[in-house]
């Protein structure tokens, strides 16, 4: 599979992205994984994703010193080698990854139309939450996007124990601002860093 690989720094992280080409997949591609048999009955897309969000991974994990590529969990969560913790995104066909010292979380996403944000408000906020949305000032489907962004990236900045008692409806947005978002949880608050890039946005939290 062709990918390009780039960096930027967010959040005060470096972020390691991979655009990959699926018409340049092959099945065999998969095999670079030392994990591979755990997604070779999986779809195209998902192994195409999975791939280049490991490359990316692996991108990241040398920028430190280290030589490999994150294994996969029982929850199908990225296995990261001590004392480093990492996140893997990934939209479209591009993956994004990030390793830190203290456990980190990153989401990547498509805005969603606005129809769509009409059809899936209430899967993704409370109605309180609606007005923390109106607040920002944002347009209501960059808001909501957000808000989903942001709670995936919170549970995977959280720590495993509190990652097994939490659901998405556990995170309570408390604000949206240019570039900055709150999330409240049972176990403590989030704060994350946002930015919008062309038809994305990306989530980072760092606890």
């Amino acid at each position: 599979m062709q990918t390009t690989h780039s960096t930027f720094l967010f959040a005060g992280h470096r972020l390691h992205q991979i655009d990959f080409d699926p018409g340049t997949f092959a099945p065999h591609d998969i095999l670079w994984l030392s994990h591979h048999p755990q997604i070779e009955h999986c779809g195209r897309k998902r192994q195409m994703e999975h791939l280049a969000g490991r490359i990316a991974a692996a991108c990241a994990l040398k920028a430190v010193g280290v030589k490999g590529v994150p294994g996969t969990g029982d929850q199908r969560q990225p296995l990261w080698p001590a004392p480093w913790s990492g996140s893997i995104s990934h939209c479209d066909t591009r993956a994004l990854a990030v390793v830190a010292a203290r456990p980190v979380g990153i989401d990547i996403e498509n805005v969603l139309t606005l129809a769509l944000a009409e059809e899936l408000e209430s899967s993704i906020i409370s109605p309180a939450e609606r007005g923390v949305l109106k607040a920002s000032g944002l347009p209501f489907e960059l808001a909501l996007t957000l808000a989903f962004s942001a709670k995936e990236s919170g549970f995977k900045a959280c720590h495993p124990d509190v990652q097994a008692g939490v659901g998405f409806s556990n995170f309570t947005l408390a604000y949206i601002k240019e570039g900055n978002l709150l999330l409240r949880l049972s176990a403590g608050e989030y704060r994350l860093q946002w930015i919008k890039a062309d038809e994305y946005v990306i989530t980072l939290c760092s606890s």
